[in-house]
């Protein structure tokens, strides 16, 4: 009797024995429910093993043999913690261990994410970093959860018994044989189907199966674009033609544009000069805007091309962008592959009618719309302007700006002097709406007369005197008085009525002089200073001749008297 207690004793001592934490034990099968399976593993001792730790648990019968690991002998309940997931990494690590090294490649199932990447099932589990798993780093991790793929070992880290692997380095290293494959395969003119990889603002890199071109923004349009995104966008497949190929640097330069003909290589048959095109208003700047007739072709409407008659100072006045218009071709440069277009050309040029409707001398109304220093702009029509220049102003009056006669907004009259339809010139006068007091000038003033006047303008050599019929004289700084003037301001003010008396008259150059202190002088005075003159010049002058008497306004009268009391 107890020899067979001892011998029960030691068997059960033998199985004790064997239940060490931490090591693989043996166990059978004795139960399985929903959620865990029942495990036997001696000693009178089950564990539990939860039903998620099976690849697939409709597999496991009872009556089975799997090997667990034992985590603890006993938990609060008396029961064996166990797991058969632990008990086949442990195995599994070994194998590795043993096995492999880093740099080996080995299959794996994504298992579940983690922060800063996701846990990979390779009978070990192994961390992937986020950044070792695809060339481009994803966005979302959970694509790839339950996936399965090829892994490159980094780092077997001993101590902590854990992997780092990584995908994107088999992905490099096959992307690299491919490339190195292309670049011995391709040739310029091929076209080859790619994948947008990246956008800049200058142009777009293009992933060719491993081998990655620069698409730049000319070589993606025949037309005109801002930026790359407003055609491409990242992740579309697009076909592209090799353009350059530089196989040391191991770089490819690409065109999408070279995939379609160029709309220019016919373009002047397309669209012959004068011929009516319709597009579309796709940029506007200072000088025009640019209309698209088709993908890849635009022309210029130039400001002043937009209206015959308008006055526009920019294209965004009358257009917007996204506006459809009709236009006419005015000129191609195929070469610089530019078209001239014209807007105001579908209707007909006003200025045709001009010679008609405005006929030189012909007599015409308007309002004063701008005044510049040469003259004033009058509008006869909409968008037909006659210049009357400050001479044609007035027959008398020495005019330095058309502020001093008009003003903007005024009704005036005017008659055609000239019209010059190509220029789009019409040249008017209002003095010309009068007859030119000049041509009565002799009857009118004679040299010696006494005037009187009221000072219209003060000039640094004189003033002007504005006598009858709006006839301006001159009196001259040295005519003012017998004192010497240093400022004409000084002594006279505008608008001060003053007596002078006529000492020359001028009708070529339009001018009289007046002379204020020689107002006063009696005859008597006034042939006294002529002699002092005469004598002072000597008998040899060609003046010594001359009358002394001063009836008459003739050139020498007047060159005689003005001189000599200007040297008195």
């Amino acid at each position: 009797m107890s020899s067979i207690m001892e011998q029960l004793l030691a068997e059960n001592a033998g199985s004790l024995n064997s239940l060490i934490p931490g090591s693989i034990v043996k166990g059978t099968v004795i139960e399985i429910r929903d959620n865990n399976v029942v495990v036997d593993i001696g000693g009178k001792s089950e564990g539990v093993v939860p039903a998620s730790e099976f690849a697939d648990v409709s597999e496991i019968q009872i009556g089975d043999e799997i090997e667990v690991y034992l985590e603890k002998a006993e938990d609060r309940n008396g029961a064996p913690v166990i797991s058969y997931d632990k008990a086949q990494q442990k195995k599994n690590w070994e194998t590795i261990v043993a096995e492999c090294k880093e740099g080996s490649v080995m299959p794996g199932r994504v298992k579940a994410k983690v922060k800063g990447g996701l846990i990979v099932s390779m009978g070990i589990d192994a961390f992937l970093p986020a950044s070792q798993i695809d060339v481009q780093p994803p966005k979302n991790l959970d694509q790839y959860i339950g996936q399965t793929y090829d892994f490159k070992i980094l780092k077997i880290n001993l101590e902590r018994k854990n992997l780092v692997i990584s995908r994107r380095e088999l992905i490099e290293e096959q992307r690299n044989e491919k490339r190195r494959a292309l670049l011995e395969e391709v040739k310029p003119g091929d076209v080859r189907r790619g994948v947008v990889k990246n956008i800049t603002d200058y142009g777009a890199f293009v992933d060719l199966d491993g081998l990655d071109g620069l698409l730049h923004i000319t070589d993606m349009s025949w037309g005109r674009i801002s930026h790359p995104s407003e055609v491409l966008k990242v992740g579309e497949e697009i076909d592209v033609m090799i353009i350059e190929i530089d196989r040391e640097r191991e770089r490819v330069s690409l065109g999408l544009k070279q995939c379609t003909p160029n709309p220019w290589d016919s373009i002047e048959k397309k669209y012959p000069v004068g011929s009516k095109v319709h597009g579309k208003v796709v940029n506007l700047v200072q000088y025009g805007a640019f209309v698209e007739l088709e993908q890849g072709v635009e022309g210029l409407v130039h400001v002043t091309e937009l209206s015959w008659t308008k006055r526009i100072t920019k294209p965004s006045d009358v257009l917007k962008i996204g506006q459809e218009v009709d236009a006419v071709i005015l000129g191609i440069n195929k070469e610089e592959q530019k078209i001239s277009l014209g807007i105001r050309q579908l209707e007909q040029n006003p200025w045709e009618m001009v010679r008609h409707n405005y006929p030189v001398g012909a007599r015409v109304h308007g309002k004063v719309r701008n005044l510049t220093t040469f003259g004033a702009f009058v509008e006869l029509e909409e968008g037909i302007d006659g210049m009357v220049h400050v001479s044609d102003m007035s027959w008398t009056r020495h005019i330095n700006h058309p502020g001093e006669m008009l003003k903007k907004g005024d009704e005036v009259e005017a008659i055609v002097l000239d019209v010059d339809a190509d220029q789009q010139r019409i040249a008017l006068g209002i003095k010309q709406t009068q007859d030119d007091p000049w041509d009565e000038i002799d009857r009118k003033f004679h040299i010696g007369d006494i005037v009187t006047g009221k000072v219209s303008k003060i000039a640094n050599f004189g003033a002007f005197v504005e006598l009858a019929d709006e006839i301006d004289g001159l009196v001259h700084i040295s005519q003012i008085s017998e004192e010497r003037v240093e400022k004409i301001k000084d002594v006279l003010k505008l608008g001060q009525e003053v007596t002078a008396r006529v000492i020359k008259i001028d009708k070529d150059e339009r001018r009289i002089g007046l002379s204020i202190k020689a107002a006063n002088y009696d005859p008597a005075q006034l042939q006294a200073e002529i002699s002092a003159y005469e004598r002072v010049r000597g008998p040899s002058s060609e003046r010594s001749s001359a009358p002394a008497t001063m009836s008459t306004s003739t050139g020498g009268d007047f060159a005689n008297l003005g001189d000599i009391l200007d040297n008195l």
